[in-house]
C-alpha cells in the first residue's frame, strides 16, 4: 500500500502542485483547504504523514498541531513562509516533527517525508549504533567515529551529539536541545548550542564551513541529517 499523504493549505495552487507532485512519487494523496476540514480528514483518512501550512484562515495550524497530538502520533511537517519564525518554533514545541520553508523543491519534501515514515514506522536510527555516510556514533560504546578513525568528544559536546541523533532528521527547537544537554532551567542561552554545534562541526564535518550532517535551522534549531 502506498504511503497516504495529507496536505493541508488554503491556497488551491499549492495542493494542486503536492498533490500532482507527490504522486508521481507514488504516494496516495488527500488534500485539506483548512484547519476544520482537515481534523475531519485526518480522524477519517488516517494519513501516515501530514503537511500542514499554519497560516489558514478558519483554524491555525499550531491549533491542528495540538488537537492532534491529543491522540495521535502522525507526524506532521509544517509548511512554512519566510518571516513566521516564532510560529515555527511554537509548532515544533507543540509536537511538529519538522518543517519546510516555502519555496521548496519537490525533492527535498520527498526526503523529508521519508525521514518522518522511517521514524514513525520504527526503524530510524535512535537506537545503539546511528550510521550517515562516513559519521558513525554508537551510542551503547559511546563511540564516534569519523571515516572510520575515533574522534575524541567531551562530555557536553558528546550530549549535544546524542540527543541530536536520537532525534535524527527531526529538527530540534534551541529550548529542547537546551534543556535535554544542560537541563529544565535553561531556556535562553542560545549561546551555548551555538559554541558546541560548531566545535562538533569542526570534528565531524568534512567541510564545517558548508554543514553537511549538522544543519541549522533559521530561527527554530538544529537537525543531524540521515541522508
Amino acid at each position: 500500500m502506498p504511503a497516504r499523504v495529507l496536505v493541508v493549505d488554503d491556497e488551491v495552487e499549492i495542493r494542486r502542485v503536492l498533490r500532482a507532485g507527490l504522486s508521481a512519487q507514488g504516494y496516495s494523496v488527500e488534500t485539506a483547504g483548512g484547519g476544520l476540514e482537515a481534523l475531519t480528514l485526518i480522524a477519517q483518512y488516517r494519513p501516515d504523514v501530514i503537511l500542514l501550512d499554519l497560516n489558514m484562515p478558519d483554524l491555525q495550524g499550531t491549533e491542528v498541531i495540538r488537537q492532534v497530538r491529543t491522540w495521535s502520533k502522525i507526524p506532521i511537517i509544517v509548511l512554512s513562509v519566510q518571516g513566521l519564525e516564532r510560529d515555527k518554533v511554537d509548532a515544533l514545541n507543540l509536537g511538529a516533527d519538522d518543517y519546510l520553508t516555502k519555496p521548496f523543491g519537490i525533492e527535498e519534501l520527498v526526503a523529508r517525508i521519508r525521514v518522518a515514515l522511517r521514524r514513525a514506522g520504527g526503524t530510524e536510527p535512535i537506537g545503539a549504533i546511528f550510521r550517515t555516510a562516513d559519521l558513525s556514533i554508537d551510542l551503547e560504546k559511546r563511540l564516534v567515529t569519523m571515516a572510520g578513525r575515533e574522534v575524541a568528544l567531551s562530555p557536553t559536546e558528546y550530549g549535544v551529539l546524542k540527543v541530536l541523533a536520537q532525534h535524527a532528521g527531526k529538527v530540534l527547537t534551541h529550548r529542547a536541545l537546551l534543556q535535554a544537554v544542560w537541563g529544565p532551567n535553561y531556556r535562553t542561552e542560545d549561546h551555548y548550542l551555538h559554541v558546541y554545534i560548531r566545535r562538533l562541526r569542526q570534528k565531524l564535518e568534512p567541510d564545517p564551513a558548508n554543514p553537511r550532517y549538522f544543519i541549522t535551522e533559521p530561527g527554530a534549531g538544529y537537525r543531524l541529517t540521515l541522508e
